[in-house]
This record gives structure tokens, C-alpha cells and sequence, in this order.
């Protein structure tokens, strides 16, 4: 499949709408059942941070952002920033399906000299545009990509993932005021709100509700989406990628579940961070399947 260049066009038009919800289900699928399979490699790893941003990858990838693997530094692409880098496991398979780097180059996931680690690392990966670890960081670099844009006269849009325990981050809300300041219509923060950080339940860490409010109150436009549908996130951030510069910047919360996919990961919030048994992989893959097929 070669979809490495996905311009505007591609909108859901009424004679489409079936395949359009297939290829973006099964694509879902695709990144949680890699993330199992290069998680067997690694041995630990974050299957749950991942299966909650699964449906939000495949949109940005395969639906809304304008991208070209044969020029990874193209000047014009659409720029995609995770501030959870801990997913970045369920990014790299994307990116090696539409062709930023040979798809054998997967099967060394975090193996000595492998480019791919736990983490994304923009100097080693093409596709990556930031190197992410430490929580709380991707805004305020999506922010200056987002600016730089402007200054430079171009038209790209910056999509930043963020964990709802981020946004227990005071540098996030920095970006965010710095954001609405300068009005970067063109700069889309999405929330990943799965309810839970690797310490417990969110709200139980340090509650971070009434998030949308919150949002508002910093001049930022904000939609809230169901993130396990991936046609409606789609469709939202399409629109809004299409929003003018000097507007006020997009907030998308994307209620989210963690580890959606596989039940007994839904049930569990350990998951987080683990390793599954060959047995429990099978029957975890064996679940996605099922469940991309619905």
C-alpha cells in the first residue's frame, strides 16, 4: 500500500464512506498487532499508551496529514509531534508501511543499533519530526514549528499528541498560552484521554477536569471526539487543518480508552508498561483481528 502522500482531497465523500471506515479500522488494527509483535522483540514495552492513540494514528496517517516518504524533509509536510514518545512503538509501523524505511528494519526494534528505541529519535528515523521522552516538552516545540511556518510563508499544520496525565505539566500550559497568543490556527493539540498515566487513574494523581474548560479559558478552540472512531476523527481534524492562520489554535480531547482492543488490557491499568506471553499474544492479536473485522 502506497499512501505516502495524503493531500486534502482524500475528504469522505457519500460513495466512499464504507471503505474509507475499513481501510482506517483495519489500519487500527494493523498498529496494535505490530505493537504486540515488535513488544515480543523488545521484551517490555507500552501496549495500552498505544491502543488508546491507535485509531488517532491511523486518521492523522492514512486520512489528514500531507506527508511524501521519498522526501521525508520535504519543506511543506505536515509535521506530527507525540509528546507521549512512549507510543512511539505503534508510529513506527506507519511509517515503515507507507515507506519511510524498509520494513525489515522493524524486526530490530530497540536491538543494539537499531534506530528504534523505546522512544522516537528525529536524527535516526525518517518520518519522526521530534525526538520525545520527557514528558510535557511536544507543545511548546510544536508552538515554534507552528511559528517558524508563519515566519517562513508556508501553509503546514502541526499536529501534537499529548497524554491527559501531560497535562499535569506546567510547560504545557505555557505553550498554551504562547499559542493563543499568537493565534497559530494552524497548530491542533490532541488530547488522549484515556483516564489513566502509569502511576494510577489521572484524576487521582492530580485531577485535571474541567479539561475543555480549562482549554477554553487559555483562547484555544476546542472539540471533543469519540477517539475510537476513526472516520469522526478524521473528518474533525481535517477540518481543522483547513482553519486559517491567525485563528485561534485547535484543542481535540479524544475520549479514549486504554488498551482498547484487547478486554482484558481494557480492565487492567498495569498494562501501561508489561510484556505478554507468547499464549497471551496470540489471543490478544487474536481479539484485535476479531475486532477490526466488526
Amino acid at each position: 500500500m502506497s499512501m505516502s502522500h495524503v493531500p486534502s482531497s482524500t475528504t469522505l465523500t457519500p460513495d466512499r464512506p464504507t471503505a474509507v471506515a475499513a481501510l482506517l479500522a483495519d489500519r487500527a488494527a494493523f498498529v496494535r498487532t505490530e505493537t504486540i509483535r515488535l513488544i515480543e522483540i523488545a521484551k517490555v514495552g507500552h501496549y495500552s499508551s498505544v491502543f488508546s492513540a491507535a485509531e488517532i494514528f491511523a486518521a492523522l496517517y492514512y486520512g489528514v496529514m500531507r506527508t511524501d516518504a521519498a522526501r521525508p524533509a520535504w519543506a511543506d509536510r505536515d509535521r506530527f509531534l507525540m509528546g507521549k514518545g512512549h507510543a512511539a512503538v505503534g508510529l513506527f509501523p506507519i511509517l515503515a508501511d507507507l515507506g519511510y524505511f524498509p520494513t525489515e528494519v522493524l524486526d530490530g526494534y530497540t536491538r543494539l543499533g537499531s534506530p528504534l528505541g523505546d522512544h522516537p529519535d528525529m536524527t535516526k528515523v525518517p518520518g519522526i519530526d521530534f525526538s520525545s521522552g520527557s514528558i510535557g516538552h511536544a507543545l511548546s516545540n510544536g508552538l515554534g514549528m507552528a511559528l517558524g511556518g508563519r515566519m517562513a510563508g508556508r501553509d503546514f499544520s502541526v499536529f501534537v499528541m499529548l497524554g491527559d496525565g501531560e497535562m499535569q505539566e506546567g510547560q504545557v500550559w505555557e505553550a498554551a498560552l504562547g499559542a493563543a497568543h499568537h493565534r497559530l490556527g494552524k497548530l491542533v493539540a490532541i488530547v488522549d484521554r484515556n483516564g489513566f498515566q502509569l502511576d494510577g487513574s489521572v484524576d487521582d494523581v492530580i485531577g485535571i477536569e474541567p479539561l475543555a474548560d480549562k482549554w477554553r479559558a487559555f483562547g484555544w478552540n476546542v472539540h471533543e471526539v469519540d477517539g475510537h472512531d476513526p472516520v469522526a476523527v478524521r473528518d474533525l481534524l481535517l477540518a481543522l487543518a483547513e482553519r486559517p492562520d491567525g485563528t485561534a489554535p485547535s484543542c481535540v480531547i479524544a475520549q479514549t480508552k486504554k488498551g482498547k482492543g484487547v478486554s482484558y488490557m481494557e480492565e487492567e491499568p498495569g498494562w501501561h508498561l508489561g510484556y505478554l506471553m507468547p499464549a497471551d499474544a496470540e489471543r490478544a492479536v487474536a481479539e484485535i483481528l476479531e475486532g477490526g473485522r466488526a
